[in-house]
């Protein structure tokens, strides 16, 4: 019986998770895992479901809610609530990939388009 070390058994969770055919029950499970790019993995999987991406929508890891803000699993709900919680102090990627969600509702691509033009002009050059 051979050992499993602590960065192969992270690469199997990685594994799993990006695997196509991983059931919603146990990428729910991963959600929950201490390392960011398993949490990341389970972001982008196509099997996630809304549920599951809004608890990762309020992930500490940018990467991970980036990836929340491409799925098209992720509701129109929480990307209006991700829109809010981002605000200008986060990265423009975000933002893009929410307005670029095709689950982003007309009133919050508005509210970004509107918090860009504010910022712009608040911004000093």
């Amino acid at each position: 019986m051979r050992l499993v070390l602590p960065s192969e058994h992270v690469q199997s969770l990685i594994d799993i998770a990006r695997n196509i055919d991983t059931q919603p029950e146990t990428l729910d499970e991963l959600s929950k895992d201490e390392n960011w790019e398993v949490r990341w993995q389970v972001a982008r999987s196509h099997n996630t479901t809304s549920e599951t991406l809004d608890y990762l929508s309020k992930d500490k890891d940018l990467n991970v809610r980036c990836e929340v803000a491409q799925n098209p699993n992720t509701t129109s709900e929480t990307l209006k609530q991700m829109s809010i919680v981002e605000n200008h102090y986060v990265e423009y990627g975000i933002k893009y990939y929410i307005k670029n969600n095709p689950n982003c509702s007309l009133e919050t691509y508005k509210y970004l388009c509107a918090m860009e033009i504010l910022n712009s002009l608040t911004t000093v050059h």
